[in-house]
């Protein structure tokens, strides 16, 4: 594994330790502020520049490049390419990978920044609960219909919407559940934390309402359940019933929505109506799509022209799926860049676990919470645009960063899980 070197000069070892403390910051600090963390993302870009610091490229930088420079291509073809000037600002996040793969020196330093994402994430669950509670109290002061008042007024903790909050929450959630199932525990009361830690994050989670979140980290628990012990997937349909049943009314009724919505104060019909857009404007720009931020500005011009006005309520600004808006935006061979990266990070992830050896570990860990995370974010995508949400994004690359750490440890093993 890759190592400081503290026989380097004082100037250039201090700068080492800023990048990293800068870097693990901004991490961290996501959680709460985008702002903070992208400052202290700069602060580790200089901070690796004045260390003379070897950057490190993780091998999902190919894919990833290849998706940002056919974006930038579909850019500079659009109709209109200085709208797409927020994407052109957001390439800073991205630098995220880079960084943090750079100065993630060994998988125990990557243990510990994820679960300092945990206790930061139940700091913040605690808020969304409250916050919850007091919406409760407002609906009943208001005698509105608690349903319909918190479609529109959901939980968000810290952050400027519920798709962000719950978006975090979810993958903080998956972190969690790989260590304690997968992660090496010298003391068990911090097992028996973590699982304390595990209850008002699912609180947050159930209470925030997203449906898209619900169905992602279900399918994130069944792999990771799966992989730990085949026959506990047979328990998680019984903890959704039970889950069920002791939810509120409102949180009864959205789990119903999904199959049968309440007319239109639901999200159903106005995504088939986005998407339908979408694979419109797909089929008459397939290589370059419109250019980012374009589907903003001209979704009402591929409005299928069947559909009756006026439009249910939602938001029409993005197409609510990665898969149809970026395909829609930057054309399908960009959009097939971004799969490729997803596909490669869990064809990765899941080679290096054969390679290492058995039991709990960090690194089967942190192999399995990368896995687990690219599986919600890939289900999410279909009902969610949840990666261009830069809050988001930034956690996912972090996540990626914190995989191949691992994935590199395991290159020091044999195929047989013996050391090289």
């Amino acid at each position: 594994m890759r190592s400081y070197n503290f026989q380097l000069p004082s100037a250039q070892r201090f700068f080492h330790q800023a990048a990293f403390w800068s870097a693990c910051g901004s991490a961290v600090a996501i959680l709460f502020s985008i702002a903070a963390s992208q400052i202290l993302l700069g602060a580790a870009i200089l901070a690796i520049l004045l260390s003379r610091q070897k950057i490190l490229l993780p091998r999902p930088w190919l894919p990833l490049a290849l998706f940002l420079l056919g974006s930038m291509i579909s850019l500079a073809a659009s109709r209109h390419p200085l709208e797409g000037l927020p994407q052109v600002r957001k390439l800073y996040v991205y630098l995220m990978l880079v960084v943090m793969f750079t100065v993630i020196q060994n998988m125990a330093a990557a243990r510990n920044l994820l679960l300092a994402w945990c206790a930061a994430a139940g700091i913040e669950s605690v808020i969304g609960i409250v916050q919850f509670v007091h919406k409760w109290q407002t609906a009943r002061d208001l005698h509105r219909n608690f349903y319909e008042y918190y479609l529109n007024a959901r939980i968000t903790g810290t952050m400027s919407h519920w798709m962000t909050f719950s978006g975090e929450e979810m993958l903080v959630l998956v972190v969690l559940a790989s260590f304690l199932l997968f992660g090496k525990v010298s003391d068990k009361r911090m097992l028996i934390a973590g699982w304390l830690l595990a209850l008002p994050l699912c609180v947050a989670l159930i209470l925030s309402d997203t449906r898209s979140v619900w169905i992602a980290v279900v399918c994130a628990m069944v792999y990771l359940t799966w992989c730990y012990r085949k026959v506990l997937v047979l328990a998680i349909p019984v903890l959704g019933l039970i889950a069920y049943a002791v939810a509120p009314a409102s949180i009864q009724e959205r789990v119903v929505s999904i199959v049968h919505p309440h007319g239109t104060t639901d999200s159903n019909d106005f995504r088939i109506i986005v998407w339908r857009t979408g694979v419109r404007i797909i089929e008459a720009h397939p290589l370059l799509g419109l250019g980012p931020e374009e589907v903003h500005q001209q979704f009402y011009e591929w409005l299928p022209s069947d559909i009756p006005q006026p439009l249910p309520p939602g938001y029409y600004g993005h197409l609510h799926s990665i898969y149809i808006h970026y395909a829609a935006e930057r054309g399908i061979p960009t959009t097939l860049m971004l799969l490729w990266m997803l596909g490669l990070i869990v064809w990765d992830a899941a080679r290096a676990l054969r390679r290492i050896p058995r039991g709990r570990g960090d690194a089967t860990f942190l192999l399995h919470a990368g896995i687990g995370c690219v599986l919600a974010i890939m289900v999410e995508g279909f009902f969610e645009l949840n990666l261009g949400d830069s809050e988001v994004l930034t956690m996912f690359l972090v996540m990626t960063a914190c995989t191949y750490v691992a994935v590199q440890a395991a290159n020091l093993y044999t195929s047989e899980g013996e050391p090289i």
